[in-house]
């Protein structure tokens, strides 16, 4: 089903005509009579993550929690 509202009415019912849009209907909102915007919801574009993708391709070295001793030294100021 296509709507079509001038600007007074769109602001003045714009949660109903945001309830219609996500329901499927056009809605079109018309500006001194003249088609100006479409009301539609928005596309998810992300999709929902899956745990466990990169298994396989990630590695973790075994020295990953030794800070090397020249950083833990430039984080307490003495290579200044």
């Amino acid at each position: 089903m296509r709507k079509v509202v001038n600007m007074h009415e769109a602001k003045t019912t714009l949660s109903r005509l945001v309830d219609q849009a996500l329901k499927g209907d056009e809605v079109v909102v018309s500006k001194s009579g003249r088609p100006v915007v479409r009301l539609v919801p928005v596309a998810r574009t992300s999709k929902a993550r899956r745990p466990g993708r990169w298994k396989g391709r990630v590695s973790i070295a075994r020295d990953f929690d030794e800070l090397p001793k020249e950083i833990r030294d430039a984080f307490e100021g003495k290579n200044v």
